[in-house]
C-alpha cells in the first residue's frame, strides 16, 4: 500500500497523483482534505480541516499569531499551538499509518506530514518543488525523504541544491492528465469567432494577479488575434485540451500543471510567473527560459508589448516542448514508487482492494480548507 498525501491548492497536485495512481502496479490511498474526485480508483481519507481559527482551543480564542507560533519556532510550516483540527488532523493520518501499515507515504506537499510518516517508521517521498527551498522546515522534508520526486528535466536542474539531493532525485520531466492524448480534429473554431489567430489564456485555480482591465486591454491591442481566457474572470474549464490544442500561442502562469499542459500539446506560449511562496512560478520560467521552451517575461507586460510578444511566441514554437515533458513522466514516478515499495517492483495488481472512500472530517462545518 502506497499513501499519497494531496494538497488542496490549485489543480496541480491532485492531477499530478491521479496521473501517477493510474500507473503504480500497488494500490494507492490518498489522503487529504479535497474531497474524492471521479475516477479515483483507490481508496479515499478525507482529512479534518486544519487551517480555520474557529478551530483553535477556546482556552486560546483570540490569541495572537506570536503565541500560537505556527511555524514552531521556524522549524516547521504549519503547527499552531492548541489548534483541534491540526490534532485532529494528525491523528486521522497516524490512525491510517497504524491501521494499514503503508510500505510508503508520497508527501504532495507537506513538511509535517512528511514528518510525522517518517516518525511512524513509514519510508517518504517527497514530491519536489522549485524555487527556493532553503528554509529549515523544506531542508527538514528533503533530508528526510528516501527519494525526491522532480516533475523537471534533469538537463534544467534546480541550482544550489545540495548534492545530497541531487543523489536521491528522480527527474521524471513533466506529465499531466493530457500525455499522449490525441488531438481533436484541426480547425474547430468557438462559435462566433472571428478571423485570426487563436490565444488563450491560462489564469489557473490558485490564483492570478491579472485583471479584468488587463485581459480586456490586451484583447483590445492585438486585433488580429481572438483571446479565450479560463480561470480568473473567465471561468474555469475541467478539460482544457481541445482549446489549447486549437490555439495558435496560450498564454499562461508558470505553475507546473499548467506548463506541463502546454508542454503536452506542444503549443507555441508565452509564461508569465505569478507570486508564489519560495518564489516558485518564476524558478520554473527561468528553467523554461534557460532551455529556449518558451517565452517568458516577469510580468504581465505593457499593452505597446503584446504584438510583438506574440509574434515572438509563435517564432519560438513548440518543438522544443519534448525536452521539458518527454511523454511518459507519469510512468517514471509510478516505477519509482514500486521499486521503493518492493525491489521485485510492487504488489500483484489483481490484489487492489476494492475502493472506498473514509470522511474523517470535522462536521462542525469549522474551517475554510486545509493547506499543510
Amino acid at each position: 500500500m502506497i499513501g499519497y498525501y494531496v494538497h488542496h491548492q490549485g489543480k496541480g497536485h491532485l492531477h499530478r497523483a491521479q496521473c501517477i495512481a493510474r500507473h503504480t502496479r500497488t494500490p494507492v490511498t490518498a489522503l487529504s482534505s479535497l474531497p474524492r474526485p471521479a475516477g479515483w480508483n483507490g481508496d479515499w481519507i478525507r482529512l479534518p480541516l486544519d487551517t480555520a481559527a474557529a478551530d483553535a482551543d477556546p482556552m486560546f480564542a483570540g490569541t495572537d499569531t506570536a503565541r500560537a507560533d505556527p511555524t514552531a519556532h521556524g522549524r516547521l510550516h504549519w503547527v499552531p499551538r492548541h489548534h483541534a483540527g491540526l490534532r485532529s488532523r494528525a491523528a486521522a493520518v497516524a490512525e491510517w499509518i497504524e491501521r494499514t501499515a503503508p510500505a510508503l507515504l508520497v508527501s504532495d506537499v507537506s513538511v509535517e506530514i512528511a514528518v510525522l510518516a517518517r516518525l511512524m517508521g513509514v519510508p517518504v517521498v517527497v514530491s519536489a518543488m522549485r524555487g527556493d527551498r532553503s528554509d529549515a522546515a523544506h531542508r527538514l522534508a528533503y533530508d528526510l525523504a528516501d527519494a525526491l520526486l522532480a516533475p523537471w528535466p534533469e538537463a534544467l536542474p534546480e541550482p544550489g541544491w545540495p548534492q545530497e539531493w541531487r543523489t536521491k532525485t528522480e527527474h521524471t520531466g513533466a506529465f499531466s492528465r493530457h500525455d499522449r492524448r490525441p488531438r481533436p480534429d484541426a480547425g474547430s473554431r468557438p462559435e462566433g469567432s472571428a478571423a485570426g489567430r487563436e490565444v488563450l489564456l491560462m489564469l489557473g485555480a490558485g490564483g492570478a494577479e491579472v485583471t479584468a482591465a488587463d485581459l480586456r486591454t490586451a484583447a483590445e491591442v492585438t486585433p488580429g488575434w481572438n483571446w479565450t481566457v479560463l480561470g480568473g474572470p473567465g471561468g474555469w474549464s475541467d478539460d482544457p485540451w481541445p482549446l489549447l490544442c486549437r490555439a495558435d500561442v496560450v498564454v499562461t502562469h508558470a505553475g507546473q500543471n499548467a506548463v506541463a499542459e502546454c508542454a503536452a500539446a506542444r503549443v507555441p506560449t508565452v509564461v508569465v510567473p505569478q507570486s508564489r511562496p519560495h518564489g516558485e512560478q518564476h524558478a520554473t520560467a527561468r528553467a523554461l527560459a534557460a532551455g529556449g521552451l518558451a517565452t517568458v517575461r516577469d510580468h504581465w507586460p505593457e499593452p505597446r508589448d503584446w504584438p510583438g510578444l506574440l509574434d515572438e511566441a509563435v517564432r519560438t514554437g513548440g518543438e522544443r516542448w519534448g525536452l521539458w515533458a518527454p511523454g511518459d513522466g507519469a510512468e517514471r514516478a509510478a516505477r519509482l514508487l514500486d521499486r521503493l515499495v518492493s525491489p521485485g517492483g510492487g504488489a500483484d495488481p489483481s490484489a487492489r482492494p476494492r475502493p472506498r472512500t473514509v470522511s474523517l472530517s470535522r462536521t462542525d462545518g469549522s474551517g475554510t480548507c486545509a493547506s499543510r
